[in-house]
């Protein structure tokens, strides 16, 4: 791979006396992480990092710039978090100094987005080597032709010695993730967790592309044999990246995709998969990633001696991750492209043990559940605290959504109703009564597989279907191969009054939660609403 920018640091206003290694390959960039010392190599040469006092995306110290360009088109609040320009001039100077001082520098130049008419030239420069292995397997990779012409159009800046000041640079604390759409640069300070790169370039694209008329999404898609494709959304924990890695369907991605006039297209290149309680039985395709030279494995336990990993350790953190190409899963799309959907699966995981395993929904009904983004926590191990509890993330991914949600919701009510797409609501949480309660277990996968191939090859509308009494979502009856009662959640309680009691206290959840979109939907939507039923 080319070694050289066609574009050099300077000729963008970034003046630094730094050895500059560029858009090296896997190979040399795990050799310039070990030897830095950034990571160990597993017993099957996966390499292992540690990516410090931040395990996951530091939420809170997140900004983005607030100037003409960001004024009305950004939705502000605690997610979008507004910084001034006079403090970012001073953020910005100050992290040019610091980069101005590095001995040695990392640059990889990459697309945000597959489908060529919508990607992004975006240029990553980072202080670690690892750092730059990941965002190269993350994002897409030039060819050596495309790498020879590429100009950036946006940049971001990662220096985990940075520590930001709140008083001269607005910030929250010593951790900074500033965003300028109008410079177009991210600057990241103080926090090795890479993730913040990833969903830095995620938050641009859901910027800049609804504008285009492109619906941006925090979901896993792939294609069937039968040539059609499925999208499914769904929070951290519900399936979408296990439910996505099918062997007898070609993947297209595990997370972030646009859907266009005439594709779906993935915005990487690689996936970013959980790894606490992996196994070669439950998810074989993933944890046959984690033997390849290549992958990154982050803040998983290995035994210092054998180098044999332990996935079921979360002693460091529950958010253990796997970076690899998407090339390392069977049966890839070759361009990370594929149709319009023809099913759109939304994923929750219900702790609440309400929902049924899968319910089809109308294109209304799926954007109230998709502006409501539902799924649910098992209890804490608080003493007393036996309720679970319920997340609501709008869009299935309110921390990447710089617009409104209504913005995202009626894009993708506007592609359903063009594509025809079929809508379903799958519960892969739990069954039987409340996931606090002893004996009560998840959603068998087996089940959750059967029902999601039974609706994607269109099978599942073969069947009879009843009306739930608290959704008004269509339920399958029966389905051939799955336990009937596992289909009726009241009928698997053993107290159908309890489920009663739970259910209603389920919905009135989600009508609250829905009470700050009211004004931005249409009546259809609405009406699409749960019904709270007499006691």
């Amino acid at each position: 791979m080319n070694s050289s920018l066609a574009q050099p640091l300077s000729a963008q206003g970034f003046d630094t006396g730094a050895k500059i290694y560029a858009n090296l390959g896997t190979p040399a960039l795990v050799e310039h992480a070990l030897q830095k010392g950034e990571g160990r190599l597993t017993k099957d040469g996966a390499l292992l990092v540690d990516t410090g006092k931040f395990t996951g995306r530091s939420v809170k110290d997140k900004f983005v710039v607030r100037d003409a360009v960001t004024e009305d088109t950004i939705n502000w609040g605690t997610i979008n978090q507004p910084m001034t320009p006079e403090h970012w001039a001073n953020l910005k100077a100050d992290f040019l100094a610091e980069l101005k001082g590095q001995q040695e520098l990392y640059v990889a130049d990459l697309f945000g987005g597959s489908q060529p008419e919508y990607r992004v030239n975006v240029r990553v420069i980072n202080q670690m080597a690892w750092h730059n292995l990941f965002i190269r397997t993350l994002l897409v990779r030039p060819t050596a032709e495309e790498l020879a012409e590429f100009t950036p159009e946006y940049t971001i800046i990662n220096l985990p010695s940075f520590k930001a000041d709140p008083a001269r640079h607005g910030s929250r604390s010593d951790t900074v993730i500033a965003v300028n759409l109008t410079e177009k640069l991210i600057l990241i300070g103080n926090t090795e967790y890479s993730g913040e790169m990833k969903k830095g370039v995620f938050g641009l694209l859901n910027f800049l592309l609804p504008a285009q008329g492109v619906m941006p999404m925090h979901c896993s898609a792939n294609i069937g044999a039968d040539g059609k494709s499925a999208i499914f959304f769904g929070l951290s924990g519900t399936g979408k990246t296990t439910l996505s890695a099918d062997a007898s369907r070609t993947l297209i991605g595990d997370d972030e995709h646009g859907w266009s006039d005439t594709a779906i297209f993935n915005f990487e290149g690689g996936c970013y998969a959980k790894m606490i309680n992996l196994s070669a039985e439950g998810e074989p395709e993933i944890y046959a990633t984690t033997k390849m030279f290549g992958t990154i494995l982050e803040n998983v336990t290995m035994d210092e001696a054998t180098r044999e990993l332990d996935f079921t350790d979360d002693s460091k953190t529950e958010n253990t991750r796997g970076a690899y190409p998407i090339e390392y899963i069977p049966n890839t799309s070759e361009k990370n492209l594929g149709p319009p959907p023809s099913n759109v699966i939304l994923l929750t995981a219900d702790a609440f043990g309400v929902l049924p395993p899968i319910a089809r929904l109308t294109p209304d009904q799926a954007m109230y559940h998709f502006l409501s983004g539902y799924t649910a926590k098992v209890a804490g191990t608080e003493i007393g605290v036996t309720e679970p509890t319920a997340t609501f993330s709008t869009c299935f991914g309110a921390a990447f959504m710089p617009r409104h949600p209504s913005v995202y919701g009626n894009l993708l009510k506007k592609r359903i109703a063009e594509g025809g797409a079929t809508c379903w609501l799958v519960n892969t949480g739990w069954s039987g009564g409340k996931a606090s309660e002893p004996g009560i277990k998840r959603m068998p996968i087996k089940a959750t597989r059967a029902l999601l191939n039974a609706a994607l090859d269109g099978s599942l509308n073969d069947v009879e279907f009843r009306k739930d009494p608290n959704f008004g979502f269509e339920v399958p009856v029966a389905v051939p191969g799955v336990d009937t009662k596992l289909l009726d959640p009241r009928a698997a309680w053993a107290d159908p009054e309890e489920y009663d009691r739970t259910a209603q206290k389920l919905v009135q959840l989600f009508v609250d939660n829905f009470a700050q979109f009211d004004a931005y939907v249409d009546q259809g939507v609405k009406d699409s609403a749960p019904g709270l039923q007499a006691a």
